[in-house]
C-alpha cells in the first residue's frame, strides 16, 4: 500500500517569507538599502500573518544579510 502526501497550501504568509529570503540573498550583493529592507518587512509581514516557524528565521537572515551586505560595501568602496 503506498502512501502519497496530501499537498500543502501555500498561505500569503508563506510567500512573503520565501521572498524575504530571495532579497536577502540579493541584498547582500546589489543595493542593501533598498533589498535588505524590503526583506526585512516582508519577513516581518509574513511572521505576523501566520508563519511563525520560518518567519523567525527569516527576519534573522534578512537581518544579517542586510548588514553583511553594508560591511561588503564598504570593504569595496574602501
Amino acid at each position: 500500500m503506498s502512501q502519497t502526501a496530501s499537498p500543502q497550501s501555500v498561505t500569503g504568509a508563506r510567500v512573503c517569507t520565501i521572498i524575504s529570503f530571495v532579497l536577502s540573498a540579493v541584498a547582500v550583493f546589489f543595493y542593501p538599502i533598498i533589498f535588505g529592507l524590503l526583506a526585512i518587512v516582508l519577513s516581518i509581514v509574513g511572521f505576523s500573518m501566520g508563519d511563525r516557524s520560518l518567519g523567525k528565521w527569516a527576519i534573522a537572515v534578512s537581518v544579517l544579510a542586510t548588514v553583511l551586505g553594508f560591511v561588503l560595501g564598504y570593504l569595496a568602496v574602501s
